[in-house]
């Protein structure tokens, strides 16, 4: 065993020094010729990158169980037997000193996992016993126990894996509670994988993401209009009755003000609540002044009630008024008060968003889709880039908070923007998700960064409007 652990540890060291042929041989000047050349070989065919063979068998499904008992974990993966060997000492020397550990084993219709909460060490360590079945995750507390306990024979103990044989034997007791059945003999094993458990959203990187949302914040304060067209940019909010419009006009103003705060009104009574056409301008923590970009909220849009899809050309000229009282059954004419009969560009929108609840989309009316396809489909006609907004992706089932750190490769996303990308035609690169501030009292760094990032992208769709201006207007 000695001799074994020497081995692996000039083994380790060669991996990230594959690429350097020459260092082959320094590694092996201390061993005998023999030794050496057969070192060489099973160095030389090594793959450039260990992850290439080290893929786990878990599913996203089956991370996401064990994400949801055991907390916001990254799941690392130290050993897999059928690349390291099926060995106990193989997978004790690649779980030393990890910290928190979970060791899962798979057989033909299970997996069955344990997690040692302080991970490897020879004091006893707080034990928990799983299952991963179709209907989910069963645990059974162990309580504290010796780690090396549970890979060797013992014949009075209630649970053991031994590797070597590839068995995993577990009492009838324990597996009554892990909802496995009362089978007698030993389960075989399959595959058997070993992960360190990393929080989530360890302190480091939740300061990493403080100083991403600073460098955001800077950013889109030192924001311009293209060429100084215009003074302040304006973004048109579009889309279904209670889709989250008038919460990202508050969700983007708390993050500047740097507390929540709630101008615009939301309700969830079926009218919605944005009766008036409103022109928020956002306001820095600083007092420095409105910055160079203005968000209008308008009434929702629905098959008869909603907004008058002839509002909607005039606001996109700039005919119509701040607080513009809207009324489904006419629109606005050149006969009103307030009307705006000679608009100049920073009257016009220069952006349009349309905004969708990601969780009920697909449950608009047919004569609903048709609609916005016609919106969309008179924007395109005059040359008006616009953006689809995706709302309340926390929500989403299957979704914790670590998911919205790369909340685009989250497969329950991924599939959402498939389907919405089929029913309204906006490319995927156009659809950008967040998750609105409704009833925190506080800020969160991460949804901070998911509604600058978004904002981010609308701007720089508002510039690309402005820029492709002819020149005389």
């Amino acid at each position: 065993m000695e001799e074994a652990l020497k081995g692996r540890t000039l083994f380790d060291q060669a991996w990230p020094l594959r690429w350097k042929l020459p260092s082959v041989a320094a590694l092996g000047q201390n061993l005998r010729p023999d030794r050496f050349q057969n070192f060489k070989r099973t160095v030389l065919a090594l793959p450039l990158d260990s992850s290439m063979a080290m893929r786990t068998r878990l599913t996203w499904e089956q991370e996401k169980y064990l994400r949801n008992y055991f907390g916001e974990k990254k799941f690392c993966l130290l050993y897999k037997a059928s690349v390291q060997e099926f060995a106990g000492q193989n997978l004790l020397y690649k779980c030393q000193d990890q910290g928190p550990t979970m060791v899962v084993v798979y057989s033909e219709k299970y997996v069955i996992g344990v997690y040692l909460q302080e991970g490897f060490q020879e004091n006893k360590v707080s034990t928990t016993l799983f299952t991963i079945q179709e209907t989910g995750l069963s645990p059974c507390a162990l309580g504290p126990c010796l780690p090396l306990s549970l890979f060797r024979y013992e014949e009075t103990s209630d649970f053991f894996i031994l590797l070597d044989k590839k068995t995993v034997t577990i009492s009838s007791e324990i597996r009554k509670v892990l909802r496995l059945p009362s089978l007698s003999g030993d389960t075989f094993i399959q595959e058997c994988e070993a992960f360190r458990c990393d929080e989530l959203l360890d302190e480091r990187k939740t300061r990493g993401i403080v100083g991403l949302c600073s460098n955001l914040l800077d950013a889109l304060r030192n924001y311009k209009p293209y060429g100084d067209l215009v003074h302040q940019t304006r973004i048109l909010l579009l889309g279904p009755i209670g889709a989250g419009k008038s919460s990202f006009v508050n969700s983007v103003k708390s993050v500047f003000k740097g507390s929540i705060t709630h101008q615009a009104s939301v309700g969830c009574d079926r009218n919605g609540i944005s009766d008036k056409y409103r022109t928020y301008s956002i306001m820095s923590k600083n007092d420095s002044g409105p910055l160079p970009f203005v968000l209008c909220d308008s009434l929702g849009l629905s098959e008869n009630e909603g907004l008058h899809t002839d509002d909607i050309c005039h606001i996109l000229k700039g005919h119509t008024p701040d607080r513009y009282q809207f009324d489904f059954r006419k629109p606005i004419t050149p006969n009103h008060p307030n009307y705006i009969h000679d608009p100049l560009l920073k009257d016009r929108i220069h952006c349009v968003v349309f905004v969708f609840d990601i969780n009920s989309f697909n449950q608009l009316s047919c004569e609903l889709v048709a609609k916005i396809k016609q919106i969309r489909r008179d924007l395109i006609k005059h040359g008006i880039l616009h953006l689809a907004l995706l709302t309340h992706v926390d929500s989403l089932t299957w979704i914790t908070k670590g998911d919205l750190l790369d909340i685009y490769s989250c497969n329950p996303v991924k599939v959402k923007l498939g389907v919405f990308h089929r029913l309204f035609g906006f490319a995927l690169s156009d659809i950008l998700v967040v998750s609105n501030y409704d009833s925190e009292w506080q800020l969160d760094p991460v949804k901070n960064m998911l509604i600058l990032s978004a904002l981010k992208e609308i701007l720089y769709t508002a510039n690309g409007f402005l820029e492709d201006l002819p020149l005389n207007k």
